[in-house]
């Protein structure tokens, strides 16, 4: 982190911040595990033992540097689960003996005796649920708590919808047992005394999500230019209903859209700017996946005169890169996936799109929207990362008729 002694000696002289903590002596085993673990669930950072909150350069007294530094690694593997690995070195600066711990922001989630720690502005702080959630989603190692599954604030049993709950039920169980069952299903979930429905249990089972997740629907707009400019807007729709119809929704405005040119040889050929099966799939994995947390965004689907954009708030799950899209999975919303799994299409979107449900499970998606949109523009689909917001562009066939 620091190439020199003096860029480190100004580094203290501007003090502790979300990156560094002084520690005047060696702390407490818990208090340190406590700080190292905060900063591998952060950004990683740098702790100083030998200076205090002043600034100050107390120094350790040489004879116990190495016990120290060993007590520190100990602590690295033994007080912090799973153990982090770190970067140590002794310094010496105005005659006086300090240690350098270098803790890098870690793949995996951390806890330690007293609990999950990350680092916010000068000190550690005890993540809340959501948080944790939030950090399990986007790194490596399984995670625990899905934010999906968590309670959503003012919602209540009643939320729920019974026509939309009782799909994911079977028709004989009987009445006295369905509230078990929606708790087994994680559709109502306990919050200390209170019942509450689910994240996934309100965007499955009431009628418009956005009342209590602000956000939670896509927007579509439609241009009959290139660019985004209200004088060529030709349509816009929000559609704000439970997650599988806003599927069906936006998949029915951009087949609305969805121009087909012709062409006369032996025969007639129809040949549509976008493939159907590809959409939906598109805006499937974008309403799956989404990071529900971020109510600061929507779904957005944009057509343009020659190309699809649909932008899905949250970076990517777990360790995925753009680059892994179409060989690897990681679900961010285990629990809707699991219910969009179980929900049937009709006959008619059925023929279109060539599955049952709305989900197969089956790690084709991807491969399907790349494959089917390049054979008819030529142009591979394109994957990229806007500020923790994904999007993918969809390049439209040209017209029959210009070939000619």
């Amino acid at each position: 982190m620091f190439h020199s002694v003096t860029e480190l000696i100004e580094k203290i002289i501007l003090g502790e911040d979300t990156t560094m903590e002084f520690k005047r002596e060696m702390p407490h085993r818990d208090n340190l595990a406590d700080e190292i673990a905060a900063f591998a669930n952060a950004q990683g950072g740098t702790i100083l033992i030998g200076v205090d909150d002043n600034k100050e350069i107390i120094g350790i007294e040489l004879e116990k540097l190495d016990s120290v530094e060993k007590t520190v690694v100990e602590i690295c593997n033994d007080w912090v689960e799973p153990d982090v690995h770190i970067f140590t070195e002794k310094l010496r600066i105005d005659g006086k003996n300090l240690l350098r711990i270098e803790i890098p922001s870690s793949c995996s989630v951390h806890k330690t005796h007293n609990g999950y720690y990350t680092r916010q502005v000068k000190t550690k702080k005890e993540m809340s649920t959501e948080q944790l959630a939030k950090l399990f989603q986007t790194r490596s190692q399984p995670r625990i708590i899905y934010f999906d599954t968590l309670p959503v604030p003012n919602t209540f049993r009643r939320t729920l919808r019974e026509p939309l709950y009782r799909r994911f039920i079977r028709e004989d169980v009987p009445e006295e047992d369905i509230e078990d069952l929606l708790f087994k299903r994680s559709l109502l979930v306990e919050e200390g005394r209170e019942i509450r429905a689910s994240v996934a249990g309100v965007l499955m089972c009431h009628d418009t999500p956005d009342d209590f997740l602000y956000n939670s629907f896509i927007q579509a707009v439609y241009y009959s230019s290139k660019v985004k400019d209200a004088n060529y807007q030709i349509d816009a729709k929000d559609f704000r209903g439970t997650l599988d119809q806003q599927i069906i929704d936006a998949y029915k405005f951009v087949h609305k859209h969805n121009e087909v040119s012709a062409r006369k040889d032996v025969g007639r050929i129809d040949q549509p700017q976008y493939s159907m099966r590809a959409v939906f799939e598109a805006i499937v994995n974008a309403v799956v996946h989404r990071d529900y947390s971020k109510g600061e965004s929507k779904i957005r689907l944009f057509m343009f005169a020659d190309r699809l954009e649909l932008y899905s708030p949250g970076a990517l799950a777990n360790t995925l890169t753009v680059d892994d899209l179409p060989f690897r999975q990681a679900t961010r919303n285990e629990l809707l996936a699991r219910l969009l799994s179980e929900i049937t299409l009709d006959d008619d979107v059925e023929k279109k799109v060539k599955r049952r449900h709305f989900l197969e499970r089956r790690g084709e998606g991807v491969g399907i929207i790349l494959n089917e949109s390049e054979q008819l523009s030529g142009k591979t689909p394109l994957y990229e990362l806007h500020n923790e917001e994904l999007c993918l562009t969809i390049f439209a066939a040209e017209s029959l008729q210009k070939t000619v």
